[in-house]
Order: C-alpha cells, then structure tokens, then sequence
C-alpha cells in the first residue's frame, strides 16, 4: 500500500510502499477513502505523544469500505461501509462494559497506538465495538471529519456540559473542533460566542451558527468581554485550542457555577496550565476533559445530521492527495485559513 511514513520525529514524512495490513481475529481492514488532518496528527508528529513509537504511519480521522475481516467479527462484513472514533476501546474491560469506550485503560488508536489512515489501507481492532455503519447519505469526506473534531466537541457540548437551549456557551479557538461545538451548540438552541485571533475565522463562526464573536487580539480582557456580552459569565466553555491562555480564559469567563469543557490537546510545555483555582472553588466551577466520542453514540449525531440540524461538511476547507497532506500535516500548527483538509486522493 502506498502510505506517509516518518521514521524519526520533526523529520519531513516520506511517501512508501509498505506492506498490506491484515485484520487480527476480531478486527478489519479498510480501505481508507478519506483521512482528515488534525492538530493531533501534528502533535504526533513533533514527538508529544509517548503512544508513538517509530516508525510510523500517522492519520486517525477515517472513513472507508471493509476489504477484509477477521473470524470473530458479527456485526460487520466486506463491503461495508464505516467510520470510528479516534479512540477505540477493547470492549472487554469495566469501562467498556459501562460504555464508556472512549476512557479504555487498553485503547486502541489508530494514528497513534498503531499505524494510521494516511494510507490505502488501516487494520482496525475490536471491530464489533468501535465501527460505526455510514448511511449511504453521508459521504467519505464528511464522515471522517466526523471522527476526531466534530465527536469529540459533540460528546463536549451535549454530554458532558449537557448545554441546554438558551444557555451561552463561549468557544475558545475556532479551528476545527471550536468551529464544530459551535455549529453543535447552535443546534442545540444555545447562544454561541466565537473566540479567535482570526477576523476570517471569525466571520466563518458566525456561518455556522455564533451569536456573537469576540477576536482576542483586539480586546484587553477576554473574560470580561465575555461576561459583558452574557450579562454575567458563559454557563458553558469550550477551550477548543489547547493553549494555557485559551484554557486559563475559559474558566475565568464562566459565571458561578459555569461548566468548562477541555478538548483541545494540553501537551509538551502546555500540559499543566495555570488554573484560577479559587474562582473554581469560589463559584462552585466544574471542569470537565473530552476525549472522543463512544461508537455507540454516533447515533444521536447522524440522525441530526441526517435531520439538517448539523452540516459538517461546510467544515471542509480543502480536499488534498495524500502527497499535499505531507506539507500540510508539517503546518497544522500554523492553523491559516477556515475549515479542515482531508486527504480524498491516495
């Protein structure tokens, strides 16, 4: 199969031919028909993740057609069309039998754990409990910008800070994941604010659904912008970025008893942020992380796609070969433009 692959941290990622996967016993191959890129990707490749381990095929937001299974596979067969989450769990252990897969001790994450979708092909384990059937509705390309970015900030807004209409929620960073909880959140009957340092972005927030925007080079206090437009603090938050600033805002905009969501990635010099712990304890602030979204839960997401309520595909920026995505993976972290790329051409 022709693939990106890196043998060494930093390093410029290299096109290969390298050998077919094979599915294990509960596990299948797919051939990936789109791959998304994601700051997480990015991530990996600067060396932040210590689940990578050298040499390796990056790529974890996916969708594809079952070329092969293994023999313990039920629910799914060849020519099968499916998506899954980043984070798969192994469907045996406690927190997967609470369905709670997204937290599995022994999670499998393909771009991660094991070799990625920036490629022709991807084994996927514990089929039967991580793969998720696409309706015919719902092409390649917008499934697999369902699978990192968009479930995870749907697992954000609507179950863990469980946003109810009329509350405001305030996202941090309008990227993939903030320009998603944005559009989720408008959809649930909440008020979204848009956060950014982008007037571009900004002006892109407000086509999916934000109320009010806020660029955070142009105000003194973030915060205090926020309570001003919400006539008292965010009931829910979103750092959809990943930075201290962004997160340290996040907190420090929401009113007493506010719900902050942390969803982007908190790594290398960023990992242990500055908290305002006494306004947490002060105001009685809950802070919650989200990592993924559970196989089972796609459910409720496709039916409000499939509804009109949600439009993901607006998200999509460029549509690239898998040669363009090696430049592109390389400046994630410069995160010019609207929308996310994913990789359609192999």
């Amino acid at each position: 199969m022709k693939a990106m692959y890196y043998e060494a941290f930093e390093a410029t990622p290299e096109i290969r031919t390298l050998p077919d996967p094979t599915p294990g016993e509960d596990g299948v191959v797919i051939a990936v028909g789109a791959s998304g890129l994601c700051r997480s990707d990015w991530h990996g490749w600067m060396g932040h993740d210590p689940d990578i381990q050298l040499p390796h095929v990056p790529g974890h937001e996916l969708a594809g057609k079952v070329v092969a299974t293994g023999r313990g596979v039920v629910r799914f067969k060849v020519g099968d069309r499916v998506t899954v989450p980043f984070v798969s769990g192994c469907g045996h252990c406690a927190e997967c039998h609470s369905g709670n897969q997204q937290v599995c001790p022994s999670q499998f994450q393909p771009g991660f754990t094991h070799w990625g979708s920036f490629a022709e092909y991807v084994a996927i384990d514990y089929a039967d409990t991580n793969l998720v059937h696409l309706p015919e509705t719902v092409d390649d390309a917008t499934a697999a910008s369902l699978g990192c970015r968009f479930a995870t900030s749907f697992r954000a807004v609507a179950d863990q800070a469980k946003t109810r209409p009329g509350e405001w929620i305030a996202v941090h960073g309008c990227g993939g994941v903030g320009l998603s909880a944005i559009m989720i959140a408008s959809a649930l009957g909440a008020n979204a604010i848009a956060i950014d340092i982008s007037d571009e972005k900004l002006a892109f927030a407000r086509e999916c659904g934000a109320v009010a925007t806020i660029n955070a080079a142009g105000v003194a206090d973030v915060a205090e912008a926020v309570r001003e437009i919400t006539k008292g603090g965010a009931h829910v938050s979103i750092d959809a970025l990943g930075h201290p600033v962004t997160c340290f805002n996040s907190i420090k905009n929401l009113r007493r008893r506010g719900r902050h969501v942390q969803v982007g990635l908190m790594l290398g010099e960023h990992a242990t942020p500055q908290i305002p712990m006494g306004q947490v304890i002060g105001h009685e602030l809950e802070i919650y992380g989200s990592h993924g979204m559970q196989a089972w839960r796609y459910d409720a997401m496709l039916d409000m796609l499939a509804a009109g309520k949600i439009a993901p595909q607006k998200l999509i920026g460029r549509r690239i070969s898998l040669e363009e995505a090696v430049p592109a993976l390389m400046t994630l972290d410069k995160a010019e433009g609207t929308g996310i790329s994913v990789i359609t051409r192999f």
